[in-house]
């Protein structure tokens, strides 16, 4: 806000609202300002928002939550405010704009609270601990249900319940379960197809716990795996500890794409490796950084990043490993524990 000159910022993306006010509930705005914070939400969270919004001072409006926002920059002679460019809409901006005022000159700032929520803090780490933990003992107790005649949509509900079950809010994301030579679509969506024995199955699913995010994948045979199934895995495995290898603050997180993208070259497979390393976890499933080919963002030592090579091929199948690690000043600690032998089940 300095650097731009401007008297306020304005949010209404739930996760940024919840980072800078504390307030969980899905119809919020927030409203920074140099000396204090302001949350407008309606009446249907006016009990929620008083327990929930400790860094901020609750406003009970009856109306749109913008026009709220854009009344108080209009009664406090602002001349310059800062928007999030990629959260409002046209229409939303509209209407901040009408009841501010025709004085009040916009910025719009791209992921400066992103920015932020980069880096986390001992309470935020040890939540995300948690998440992971939560996550990964989802496996084993999946793994049972691994059988000829399942269908892709039932093991899907089955992993969403064991979720809710061990204790998390919900799924981060719709839950990936692909069989066969549906497991060569990155992001399949469960269906009724039914596994067949000598097929492989990729799982990728994800927990919010205490609201931060896990997202790990697990590939695994059911029946037994030719040679070149298990080189593929072998050769995958590999690359997603060199690429966890190569994680450490300071490291452009494209030389961390590279590690893992080179181990795949070397083994034939780099063709096959359609999608980047891994990307930023916290409050939401995808989050800054890219941990992409040619990125030079530099990570930092706090940030929460996926690890997650594959290789897929068209009408054989998929495999990938994913698991979820923090960058520290030496290194990386792997926060997902799910075991990453090959199993043939």
């Amino acid at each position: 806000m300095a650097g731009a000159g401007a008297a306020a910022f304005v949010t209404q993306h739930p996760p940024n609202v919840f980072y800078l006010s504390g307030f969980r509930g899905s119809s919020g705005a927030v409203l920074v300002e140099r000396q204090q914070t302001t949350l407008y939400t309606d009446s249907r969270y006016a009990i929620q928002a008083a327990a929930e919004a400790t860094g901020a001072e609750v406003q009970i409006v009856q109306g749109g939550l913008l026009a709220a926002a854009g009344k108080a920059l209009r009664a406090k002679g602002a001349r310059r405010a800062l928007i999030e460019a990629e959260h409002l809409s046209l229409s939303h901006k509209a209407i901040l704009a009408k009841q501010a005022g025709s004085r009040v000159r916009w910025v719009a700032a791209t992921g400066v609270v992103e920015e932020l929520r980069r880096v986390k803090g001992p309470a935020e780490l040890e939540a995300m601990r948690r998440a992971a933990r939560l996550g990964s003992g989802v496996f084993q107790e999946v793994l049972p249900f691994l059988r000829p005649g399942v269908r892709e949509n039932e093991i899907a509900a089955e992993i969403e319940y064991r979720i809710r079950r061990r204790g998390a809010s919900g799924a981060a994301f719709e839950t990936i379960v692909a069989f066969g030579e549906r497991s060569a679509l990155p992001h399949a969506r469960p269906t009724a197809r039914k596994l067949r024995k000598n097929e492989l199955v990729v799982l990728d699913w994800g927990a919010i716990l205490a609201d931060y995010c896990c997202d790990l994948t697990r590939t695994v045979y059911v029946g037994r795996a030719s040679q070149e199934i298990r080189g593929w895995y072998a050769a995958v495995r590999r690359a997603q500890q060199a690429a966890r290898d190569a994680v450490r603050e300071g490291m452009a997180a494209g030389r961390v794409d590279a590690a893992a993208r080179d181990v795949l070259e070397r083994a034939g497979l780099g063709k096959f490796f359609i999608h980047s390393t891994g990307h930023g976890l916290g409050l939401e499933v995808h989050e800054r950084p890219r941990v992409a080919r040619g990125v030079r963002d530099r990570l930092r030592s706090g940030e929460t990043i996926t690890i997650e090579p594959g290789v897929y091929r068209e009408g054989v199948g998929g495999i990938r490993i994913e698991d979820d690690v923090v960058v520290t000043s030496r290194g990386s600690e792997t926060l997902t524990t799910a075991s990453r032998e090959f199993l043939e089940l």
